[in-house]
C-alpha cells in the first residue's frame, strides 16, 4: 500500500528528528565536562565560527542570489539568528557552570518542548489536542523518572538554582527559535538561512566572546578540546540544525520539538556504550514512557479529522 503524504511527512520526519537529538543528546555532557578548561562564550564561538568556516563555501553562491529576500526578511533573520545562535546553547554552556549535567538534561528537555508547543498553539495555530497534551504529559513523566531513578525523595530534593534559570532561558529562546523556523519563507533556501542565521548568530557572539577573552585565562588547548570543537561545529551545528529544520516542516513545531525529550534517554544508551554504565530496570521504563508518548502526540495526533465527521 502506497503512503499518503501525510504519512510521508511523519516517517521522514520522525526519522530527521531522531537523528538529530541522537546528536544532540552529548551536548549536555560535553558543557559540563568541558566547563573547566573553555569559557562558555568561547566555546560557542568557536563552535559556531567552525560552522560558519564549513557551511559558507557551499553557501555563498547562493546567498548572493537570494540576497533581495534576505535583505527584505533581515529582521526575521536576526531574531532566528539571535535566538537559535547567539543565546540557546551559550546559556548551557553558562548554565554548567553553576548546576549538573542531570539537571541541564532535565529542565531544558523538560520546558522546551513545553513552551514550543504553547508558542505554536498561539502563533502557528497548531492544535493543542487531548492527544498532545497527553503525550507531553508522558515524555515529562518519563524524563522525571528517568532523573529521579524512581525515587520520589530525589525528586523532592530536587535542586533549582542560578544554573537551572539560565538552562530556563536557553529553553524559552529555542522555543522562540523553533516557531520562528516553521514561518521561514519558502524563497530563503534551507542551506541559506542556516547559512545566514550562523553567520549573523556568531557575529552577535563576537564582542561578548572579546569581553571574556580579556577577563579570562588564556585556553591550554588539547587535542580533545578541539575533537569537541569539531563534534560541536559539524555534529551539534550543520547537521543537527539542517535535520532539525526539515523535522520542522514535516511535524510541525511542537510536534518535532517533543523529540527533545529523547535526549536523556539516548544520553542513557550512549553511556551504556561508551562509558560502561550499567542498564536498569528504571532506564527501560523511562523509554519506554517517552517514546510512548512521542507516539501519542505524532502517530495518533496525524488521524484526528477523520473521525470528527
Amino acid at each position: 500500500m502506497a503512503l499518503t503524504a501525510a504519512q510521508k511527512n511523519t516517517y521522514g520526519g520522525t526519522g530527521l528528528a531522531l537523528i538529530t537529538v541522537i546528536i544532540w543528546s552529548g551536548n549536555y555532557v560535553v558543557a559540563k565536562g568541558i566547563a573547566t578548561q573553555l569559557p562558555p562564550v568561547s566555546l560557542a564561538f568557536y563552535r559556531w565560527s567552525l560552522a560558519c568556516v564549513c557551511i559558507l563555501p557551499f553557501a555563498f553562491k547562493k546567498i548572493l542570489q537570494q540576497k533581495n529576500i534576505i535583505l527584505a526578511n533581515k529582521s526575521y533573520i536576526f531574531w532566528a539568528a539571535l535566538t537559535g545562535v547567539t543565546i540557546f546553547n551559550t546559556f548551557i554552556y553558562l548554565a554548567s557552570h553553576y548546576t549538573s549535567a542531570i539537571n541541564l538534561a532535565l529542565i531544558g528537555t523538560t520546558s522546551a518542548p513545553v513552551f514550543v508547543t504553547l508558542m505554536a498553539a498561539i502563533f502557528l495555530k497548531e492544535p493543542l489536542t487531548g492527544f498532545r497534551i497527553t503525550g507531553m504529559v508522558m515524555c515529562i513523566m518519563g524524563i522525571l523518572f528517568l532523573i529521579s531513578q524512581g525515587s520520589l525523595q530525589k525528586l523532592a530534593h530536587f535542586h533549582f538554582g542560578k544554573g537551572d534559570i539560565l538552562v530556563l532561558v536557553s529553553a524559552f529562546t529555542f522555543a522562540i527559535y523553533n516557531t520562528l523556523v516553521k514561518k521561514k519563507p519558502a524563497a530563503i533556501s534551507g542551506l541559506v538561512f542556516l547559512s545566514v542565521v550562523f553567520v549573523l548568530g556568531t557575529l552577535c557572539l563576537f564582542p561578548f566572546f572579546v569581553y571574556e577573552k580579556m577577563h579570562t585565562p588564556a585556553v591550554n588547548w588539547t587535542p580533545n578540546m578541539i575533537l569537541v570543537i569539531f563534534y560541536l561545529g559539524l555534529g551539534n551545528s550543520i547537521i543537527a540544525f539542517f535535520c532539525w529544520n526539515a523535522a520542522i516542516a514535516k511535524l510541525g513545531a511542537s510536534g518535532t520539538a517533543m523529540f527533545f525529550n529523547l535526549i536523556p534517554v539516548f544520553s542513557t544508551i550512549e553511556a551504556v556504550l561508551f562509558l560502561g554504565e550499567a542498564f536498569s530496570n528504571i532506564h527501560l521504563i523511562s523509554g519506554i514512557l517517552v517514546i510512548s508518548g512521542l507516539f501519542i502526540a505524532n502517530i495518533i495526533i496525524k488521524a484526528p479529522k477523520r473521525h470528527d465527521n
